[in-house]
């Protein structure tokens, strides 16, 4: 073996670590693009972040980083999700305080998704918002208001989890 194949990280070997590979790549893009760094930390936190495919709290991550032998006080993984967050790589779930990792990285467009949030499973899936942050404001402006919606949430039964009811 040479010194640069010794060097070199193990290749992803599953779908998941190939997905999480190419969704910490695009988190690095989103850093790099707003001029921020994604340090070691802020990647492990996004990682336990998308690796779950569902919502997350802060405190879940610290218990997970724990078990991988990263003891850190709450303050870190929370400065950290504060970076994420400010880059656009993760969405926060108001009614849970939790987070999850953003699957759809083309929020440049302008477009605003809404987040549907299983209720059973905790997964959380981003659908374009089809003109309703538009009648939002719309109805807001009606009524002299000035709204600072960032996002619209909705809790309900995923597919998975509507068919193990049935």
């Amino acid at each position: 073996m040479t010194e640069a194949t010794a060097k070199q990280p193990a290749l992803p070997v599953t779908q998941a670590e190939r997905k999480l590979a190419k969704a910490v790549e695009r988190a690095n893009q989103a850093f790099t693009e707003k001029n921020l760094r994604f340090t070691k930390l802020r990647q492990d936190v996004f990682e336990e972040i998308a690796a779950t495919h569902a919502s997350i709290g802060a405190y879940d991550i610290l218990a997970k980083l724990a078990e991988k032998g990263t003891r850190l006080a709450p303050i870190s993984v929370y400065r950290a999700i504060d970076a994420l967050l400010e880059a656009g790589v993760i969405h926060r779930l108001e009614s849970k305080n939790a987070f999850f990792a953003c699957r759809r990285m083309d929020h440049r467009t302008g477009r605003r998704p809404i987040f549907l949030s299983c209720e059973n499973c905790n997964a959380v899936q981003e659908v374009d918002s089809e003109g309703i942050f538009d009648t939002i404001d719309r109805l807001a402006r009606d009524a002299s208001f000035q709204p600072r919606v960032k996002f619209v949430e909705v809790s309900g039964l995923c597919r998975n989890c509507q068919s193990k009811k049935d």
